[in-house]
């Protein structure tokens, strides 16, 4: 089996009369209510649905990586409960039940959380360096999704899970993650608001056969902008990414970049979106 990824404030939930900071765009209240209810389901430009909490509890996410590749690539879920346990057993006693979140996990969390606030690693840098190889792309045509690498620092957002669901919600969250071990589930230190919180992050593995490395920003854009898989593309994926980010009022200039050479390419999901409006 082949080696099986300003000062923050609280985001705080709408409806609540402080919820309104002066320097917040709307969009960071629309993304609280969607993040928070776990039965909205965010659609990939031109319609096609995104990765469900449903999807999990069915197990679609193995079944689209075994349906690709092959039955001993995607992990079983006992092997998925041995990772769990494992990482559970080097917990902090400190440690609460945070979650960080820096690509996917920002737009389509499907965890009920109990709070949410913007948070930096330091170490770890944000970069679309894993191969997508069902999920947003096919084997033939892998696609990107991001993972955090060595080195910089990067700017996501802490979930908290309500702590009588928490490890439930842990067990669908290795479902999505860790579908094929390509990351290594971490106990991180984040700050936010000049506190420092412990909170669970999965960085990828340079050594899993997943690992893109590096690769160029033309590279890059390249895969993005034409790879598809079950549940999207690539580009939708960097596209929301960056939208959420905007919401929570994070700006990310490398994704930004990134964004303009995907276009400049003609993307998947920029003909999508022009199929949708000719309707």
């Amino acid at each position: 089996m082949s080696a099986k990824g300003r000062p923050e404030r609280e985001l705080r939930p709408p409806g609540d009369s402080a919820a309104r900071e002066p320097d917040g765009p709307p969009k960071a209240r629309a993304h609280e209510r969607e993040a928070r209810d776990p039965s909205v389901r965010p659609q990939a430009w031109g319609g096609r649905p995104t990765l469900s909490r449903r999807d999990l509890e069915l197990g679609r996410m193995r079944e689209v990586y075994v349906e690709a590749l092959a039955e001993g690539y995607a992990l079983t879920d006992e092997e998925l409960s041995a990772s769990l346990t494992a990482t559970l057993a080097k917990r902090p006693k400190d440690a609460g039940w945070w979650v960080f979140g820096y690509g996917s996990l920002l737009w389509n969390p499907i965890f009920p959380f109990a709070e949410s606030r913007r948070a930096r690693v330091h170490g770890m840098h944000r970069r679309f360096c894993l191969w997508s190889l069902a999920s947003r792309g096919t084997p033939k045509a892998p696609g990107l999704v991001l993972g955090l690498d060595r080195g910089g620092s990067c700017q996501g957002v802490i979930y908290r899970l309500h702590g009588g669901c928490a490890l439930d919600e842990l067990h669908l969250l290795w479902r999505r993650e860790m579908v094929t071990g390509s990351y290594s589930p971490r106990w991180l230190e984040v700050e936010s608001d000049g506190k420092r919180i412990t909170a669970l992050g999965f960085v990828v593995r340079r050594d899993h056969s997943q690992y893109a490395g590096h690769l160029s920003i033309d590279m890059q854009a390249d895969v993005i902008a034409h790879a598809c898989g079950a549940f999207g593309s690539s580009a939708d994926y960097l596209e929301h990414t960056r939208t959420a980010l905007t919401g929570f009022g994070i700006t990310d200039r490398y994704l930004d970049r990134l964004a303009a050479c995907v276009a400049a390419k003609g993307c998947v999901a920029s003909a999508a979106r022009q199929s949708e409006t000719a309707r």
